[in-house]
């Protein structure tokens, strides 16, 4: 039997494989017959393969001290042709040099001394990188792709550099050792440079050693039989090499498994391709705790590596928040965030974290020995820039402009201002998606790229180098100038096309615009279009501060730049609505609507003409001047008949409908306002969104009002529990906050303190965190109003006077008197009468001459209670008769019940018990409905007391 040990060499050609020292030939793996005297032919040419032997020196080494003839060698040399199927039509093996002698012309793998006939390799070869000891929130990863691998034999993984690809494949390897029975080869491809040294750095990997310039038949033979898993690292710069090879690997070989890792795929036959996404990392969330932020990868990671330099660390609820933002920022990358880790026992994390935004964290090192370009993320970066084509990496330094996601044209307009043709760029984006240095971002309307935030950073440098940035900053400019634009234009009219609200991703880009626009290095002229595009963008997005900011510097750029009409009328409008719920209603308020209403009138705009006409018509209500209010409704009813269009009628009507709830002609405001509880989506947004909130919902308002008041107080409290909800889907802040403030008081009105308070907290909260001052201090005065009617009287009247000097300053006059008719009930509970009656005429008094506003009975009603309690008995039926007077003038039974319960009990004191009854009685009996709620609760019991 043949000595098989570990020192027997062999020799690899095509499907044979010749064990010298065993003297032994195989093909496909089983032996082949073969004479003596052909076996010593065979190994000798081979030994020297390459070279013409002479055919005495051939004649000598098989033959030795024998005198045998050239026939004998031809003989020997026509069966060993037979046996290795030397024809001539497909391989050649041996052949014949005539005049010279006999030349082995296969190409030849040679294993290294220890390869045996078993086809193990020596330990050097079998050898794999340790994996990490630990790692963090790849297990998923880790499973689905070894199940992956088992079924479809080639898996590459793709990922942007950093983010543990190797990581991710030497977990795998190590875990399929026993299933391959060790049979694992983990191939390192970083440090290659020439693709035509792939199939010899494999060879190498395996054990081999390449005797041909042509290794890969060789390679293939000796991979055929073998049940082996290939792991091949860092592939992404050797692709147009490595990729055919690995497809015949695949092909040749059906017991062998390919792993692969690259920054794209290798887009062969049967590969399937496994993206490894980031870390997960916390949300941007408020109230989020230790063991909520270490809940994902990304943080268990950044502790983790903190941990192992620092090892009394413990995370505190103080940089708990930071660890979350560092892993965001850096989106999620092993390497980013190891890097990251590593400077915290020099910087502490809150050092750290301020330090993202420097250019030096791109610097930061890592482990000494990580591969060179795994040791800072700007080796890790280069890597993958320095490997691009000219097309490529310009179009890649442009897309540093953008701030966030950006569309597939946004991304064109930039790489045109560099030179880049449109298909050409469309080509680039298309390769730098597959190579990972661009992502894709989820949107509801079309796909979204985003550069990471690493990436980014590193791109603007070379940007710069190459002297790009203020010409691709001014494309990019003038890009979502023109984007706006051509929203509003298909916005433009009461039957909006969807507004700005679906474009909401574009908001960092067009901040990015607008700030470079109005910088030194800026141009005005873009700078003044863009904020006058941007500008109902940010109303509608509800940014109020913002819009604010850029009309105020575009308005002041007129002395400088040219402003035509129509761009100061977005502008002066802009500014009137985002003054008004910024700063409160001032004169200036007034000035920037009356101004871009001339405007508008110039332009014979009728679409801009009403839109202001609402505008004016929401501040003039705001400062408590509902005729006014009216007056600015009935002239929208002019431009709407011009316009003849349903929408704008219906808005018109609401518009009309909320000035007489206010001014307190209840009829007529449930009349025009009904309609609002029909769900029309054609006219659901009637391009009012652009001044922050909805009509609807303003009308909805005024409906469940009224209804309380007209006498139906379960219809209202379902119109209010609707307004609230239709509110809510509207995902706008301030439209929100009004449903809140108005549907709050029907709650209040039937005695349900519960829901009352509900709504009230949530209006606190609500108007704190999206900066809304004053609906802030009237959710403060309501919760004043919510404690008097629990009995907490020095509690609400705290609450109230703080309110008040707040809507005082910012002139939001349509609550003053509402809170101060509460105030003066407090203070008269507080046995404090005279100041209660001070109070309560000080609000009457701020009715103007014709004394009408939908809380006038209510106010006169209070006043009467008070002079009862100071013993005025004559005075106090005077005022409670001019609070029925007036409640009945207005159709507003709910007052006129409250009313006559204050009248029917000082009657009772007064021993008129008939006179009690009979102005109850007939209002009692009106209700169809709401029997359980405060007020005809109480006019009940007094009923039954004057029985």
């Amino acid at each position: 039997m043949p000595d098989t040990n570990d020192q027997d060499s062999v020799i690899a050609f095509g499907p044979f494989r010749l064990f010298v020292k065993s003297r032994l030939l195989e093909k496909d793996g089983a032996p082949l017959h073969l004479g003596g005297r052909a076996l010593d032919i065979l190994i000798f040419l081979a030994e020297r393969a390459g070279e013409v032997v002479d055919k005495r020196e051939l004649i000598k080494r098989v033959w030795a001290d024998l005198n045998v003839d050239e026939g004998s060698l031809r003989f020997h040399i026509t069966t060993l042709r037979k046996a290795l199927d030397d024809s001539g039509e497909g391989s050649r093996y041996v052949v014949n040099v005539p005049g010279r002698g006999y030349c082995f012309a296969a190409p030849l793998l040679r294993p290294a001394p220890s390869e045996s006939r078993t086809g193990k390799s020596p330990a050097s070869a079998r050898s794999l990188p340790a994996p990490l000891a630990k790692m963090i929130g790849r297990d998923d990863a880790v499973e689905k792709i070894s199940a992956e691998l088992a079924q479809h034999r080639f898996v590459t993984i793709v990922g942007p550099g950093g983010i543990g690809k190797t990581s991710v494949a030497l977990a795998i390897a190590h875990g399929k050792l026993a299933a391959f029975e060790g049979q694992v080869r983990f191939v390192d491809f970083g440090a290659l440079t020439d693709i035509g040294l792939v199939p010899g750095t494999i060879a190498a990997a395996l054990g081999l050693t390449v005797d041909s310039d042509d290794p890969v038949p060789g390679l293939l033979t000796f991979l055929r039989s073998r049940r082996m898993l290939l792991v091949l690292d860092s592939c992404e710069h050797i692709l147009d090499g490595l990729a055919p090879l690995a497809e015949r690997i695949i092909q040749d070989a059906p017991e062998l498994h390919i792993l692969a890792t690259s920054r794209e795929s290798l887009r062969t036959e049967g590969e399937r391709v496994h993206r490894l996404f980031p870390l997960d990392c916390p949300p941007q969330r408020d109230g989020l705790g230790i063991a909520d932020i270490l809940a994902y990868p990304a943080s268990q990671l950044f502790v983790e590596r903190i941990a192992e330099s620092l090892s009394e660390f413990e995370l505190s609820d103080e940089d708990a928040p930071l660890v979350a933002e560092i892993c965001r920022r850096l989106d999620g990358i092993a390497l980013a965030i190891e890097l990251a880790a590593g400077r915290v026992n020099a910087y502490g994390i809150a050092g750290t974290a301020s330090l993202l935004d420097s250019r030096f964290s791109l610097l930061w090192r890592g482990r000494r020995t990580a591969i060179p370009r795994h040791q800072t993320l700007s080796a890790a970066l280069a890597w993958s820039y320095d490997l691009l084509p000219p097309a490529e990496s310009a179009t890649l330094r442009g897309l540093s402009v953008f701030v966030g996601p950006f569309t597939l044209e946004a991304a064109l307009a930039v790489a045109a201002c560099q030179g880049i043709s449109e298909p050409e760029a469309v080509e680039a984006i298309s390769n730098l998606l597959s190579k990972s240095l661009i992502a894709t971002s989820p949107a509801e309307r079309r796909l979204r790229y985003r550069l990471l935030d690493t990436t980014r950073a590193f791109v603007a440098d070379k940007l710069a180098e190459h002297g790009e940035t203020a010409r691709v900053a001014r494309a990019h400019a003038e890009y979502f100038r023109d984007f706006l634009h051509d929203i509003a234009v298909k916005s433009t009219g009461m039957q909006s096309a969807g507004g700005f609200l679906p474009y909401s991703d574009h908001l960092p880009n067009v901040r990015a615009a607008l700030t470079w626009s109005f910088s030194g290095g800026g141009d005005r002229t873009i700078a003044v279009d863009l904020a006058a595009s941007a500008a109902q963008f940010f109303l509608e997005l509800t940014l109020l501060t913002e819009c604010l900011r850029w009309t105020q510097q575009a308005l002041a750029s007129r002395e400088t730049s040219a402003v035509d009409s129509r761009q100061e009328m977005a502008l002066q409008a802009a500014l009137g609505v985002s003054v008004m719920f910024t700063q409160g209603n001032t004169e200036a308020v007034r000035a920037a609507f009356t101004r871009s209403l001339e405007l508008a009138r110039q332009l014979d705009d009728l679409h801009w003409q009403l839109w202001l006409l609402r505008g004016l018509h929401i501040y003039l209500t705001r400062v408590g001047d509902f005729h006014g209010a009216l007056g600015t409704g009935e002239q929208g009813e002019s431009v709407a008949r011009k316009l003849n269009d349903p929408a704008a009628t219906l808005n018109v009507e609401w518009m009309l409908g909320v000035a007489h709830h206010l001014i307190g002609n209840q009829d007529k405001a449930v009349q025009f306002c009904a309609s609002a509880m029909v769900h029309n989506p054609g006219s659901q947004r009637l391009n009012i969104g652009h001044l922050g909130y909805d009509d609807r919902i303003v009308a909805l308002v005024a409906l469940a009002r009224g209804l309380w008041l007209i006498g139906r107080p379960e219809r209202a409290i379902e119109a209010a529990r609707y307004t609230v909800r239709e509110a809510e889907l509207l995902e706008q802040p301030l439209t929100l906050g009004i449903s809140l403030i108005w549907t709050i008081y029907v709650f209040l009105w039937v005695g349900d303190w519960a829901n009352a308070e509900i709504l009230i907290e949530r209006l606190i909260d609500h108007s704190a965190r999206h900066f809304l001052g004053p609906y802030h201090a009237v959710g403060i005065g309501q919760k004043g109003e919510l404690l008097l009617r629990r009995g907490d009287v020095a509690g609400g009247i705290a609450h109230l006077r703080r309110s008040q000097a707040t809507l005082y300053a910012t002139r939001h006059r349509i609550m003053t008197t509402v809170f101060a008719t509460a105030l003066a009930e407090g203070l008269a509970a507080q046995d404090q009468p005279d100041q209660a009656l001070q109070t309560i005429n000080e609000a009457i008094a701020q009715i103007p001459d014709h004394g009408e506003s939908f809380d006038m009975p209510e106010m006169l009603r209070i006043k009467g209670d008070i002079l009862a309690r100071l013993g005025n008995a004559a005075e106090a039926e005077s005022a409670l008769r001019r609070s029925l007077d007036l409640s009945r003038r207005q159709s507003a039974v709910g007052w006129e019940l409250r009313g006559a319960i204050s009248l029917g009990r000082i009657w009772q004191r007064a021993a008129k018990a008939a006179d009690a009854r009979a102005l109850l009685t007939p209002l009692v009996a009106r209700y169809e409905e709401g029997f359980q709620t405060r007020d005809l609760i109480a006019a009940r019991e007094l009923l039954g007391a004057l029985n």
